[in-house]
């Protein structure tokens, strides 16, 4: 094993550690909340340093049922050494369980729950289909809003199709 795979477990297992709930913390409501759930990383290469986790190639984020995947990731990290947000970009996909969010960038704030894609993002919920430029999504209350980015023909707006539900 190599000291740069030796130094990138240590940095999932105290990233784990740390996520993890305090005893006594098990049945309190926020801890129920997406972005309170451990968090585990992998990619194909990275480094770690006090502050930051930096991922290339695969490089993907999971949190809960939650995961973001990119060509690049960095997790950055408090002072404390608790996560605070992660960034990636190229090819970004973030998915919940219900949701799946694309895009070239996204930023998302740990403490939140709220992650932002940018670029030419693509919001799906089943055959659902959002578009636009920017999105902000919470992950621990599900609600997005999207803004409009130039786009062909539709200018500075947002475009989507919805599927009713049939009875």
């Amino acid at each position: 094993m190599t000291a740069m795979t030796s130094k990138i477990l240590a940095g999932v297992a105290a990233l784990t550690v740390l996520a993890l709930p305090a005893v006594g913390d098990a049945q309190s409501p926020s801890r129920s909340m997406a972005s309170n759930q451990p968090i585990a990383f992998g990619a194909d290469s990275g480094e770690q340093t006090a502050e930051r986790i930096t991922l290339r190639g695969r490089a993907e984020v999971t949190q809960g049922q939650n995961r973001i995947r990119a060509d690049a990731i960095t997790l950055y990290r408090k002072a404390s050494g608790d996560p605070d947000r992660v960034e990636a970009t190229g090819k970004v996909y973030f998915v919940t369980p219900t949701q799946s969010m694309r895009g070239d960038r996204a930023v998302y704030a740990i403490g939140t729950g709220e992650v932002v894609v940018t670029g030419d993002v693509v919001l799906t919920q089943g055959q659902n289909v959002l578009t636009g430029g920017r999105l902000t999504y919470n992950v621990n209350t599900d609600a997005a809003t999207m803004a409009g980015a130039p786009r062909g023909a539709a200018g500075n707006r947002i475009q989507g199709v919805f599927y009713p539900s049939s009875n």
